[in-house]
């Protein structure tokens, strides 16, 4: 019975999802801090800028988990290698944007650059997905959800390296809609 109905006795774990939720809740509760309290000092701009950059980071690296181990539920090997090299990428991430010494306006596009790759690393199991499920329709619909996921992270680091909309009009976007 458990080769014809193998989850009638083991259910899908939720704990990928949750570790999902989990990183959305501290990117959320981070960046709503940072805005919050930027204004306070200028010491305390800094500590809570940074707090948001890993929140961001946080974000990333939870996304990854539930495409990459529910599309790997299977496979152990590769759920556990694309799992650690993303969390370690974030670790990373995070370490660098937590450094005072990557803090100045010239690493800024070192910095939106580990945010892009870290960004663009899913496209590895992505692909590998796609070559093991080619005939399932369910892994081109969730690739189009992933994909898009990719986009618009990499447009917001772009968004953000390249300083838009207020390099354009300077003062106009101090309060609302900058980068």
């Amino acid at each position: 019975m458990n080769m014809v109905a193998p989850l009638m006795y083991r259910p899908i774990t939720r704990g990928p999802f949750f570790v999902f939720l989990g990183g959305a809740m501290f990117c959320l509760l981070a960046s709503s801090t940072c805005h919050l309290l930027t204004c306070h000092s200028a010491r305390l701009s800094y500590i809570v800028h940074r707090c948001d950059y890993a929140g961001i980071a946080a974000l990333i690296v939870t996304s990854f988990y539930p495409p990459v181990y529910y599309s790997f539920m299977c496979n152990p090997f590769f759920r556990n290698l694309y799992l650690s090299f993303i969390t370690v990428l974030g670790i990373t991430t995070i370490i660098f944007s937590l450094l005072p010494f990557f803090q100045g306006p010239k690493f800024r596009v070192y910095r939106a650059s580990l945010f892009f790759v870290m960004g663009v690393s899913g496209v590895v199991p992505l692909v590998h997905k796609l070559i093991v499920f080619r005939n399932q329709p369910e892994a081109i619909q969730t690739t189009g959800y992933e994909v898009l996921m990719g986009v618009l992270y990499g447009l917001g680091a772009l968004i953000y390296a390249t300083r838009v909309p207020e390099r354009w009009r300077p003062g106009k976007f101090d309060i609302a809609g900058h980068s």
